[in-house]
């Protein structure tokens, strides 16, 4: 079975992603903020990451995907942001460039949909 972490500080969105992915197959790990996410990757093994930007800190997610990247760079991180919506802020992680600093496979913009979250799953997964 394929496990995924996901982190969010959101627990609504937290809850509905994890009941999705639960009901599409995966087993899921969860944590709402980067010090219980950072216990889960130092302790546990998961196929693939999804991370807020933004939560008990700015650049939380960016450093809980370098931890992530650190302990083991097969693992696929996808990053799920409003910072574009909340700062006017865009970037993306379409370039090698852009994936070296960001630390992240794949950047979705919040909302996302579950169908555009599991497509990225999949791709990354190439299942």
């Amino acid at each position: 079975m394929i496990r995924v972490l996901i982190v969010d500080d959101d627990p609504d969105f937290l809850m509905q992603q994890k009941l999705q992915l639960e009901h599409a197959g995966f087993e899921v790990l969860e944590a709402d903020n980067r010090q219980k996410a950072k216990q889960i990757v130092d302790s546990n093994t998961f196929d693939v990451a999804v991370l807020d930007l933004m939560m008990e800190d700015l650049d939380a997610g960016f450093v809980l995907a370098r931890d992530i990247k650190r302990k083991n760079p097969a693992i696929p991180v996808i990053m799920v942001t409003g910072v574009a919506s909340e700062t006017g802020m865009e970037f993306d992680a379409a370039t090698q460039e852009e994936r070296s600093w960001i630390k992240a496979d794949a950047l979705l913009a919040k909302p996302v949909r579950f169908e555009q979250l599991l497509r990225e799953i999949n791709r990354l997964l190439k299942r």
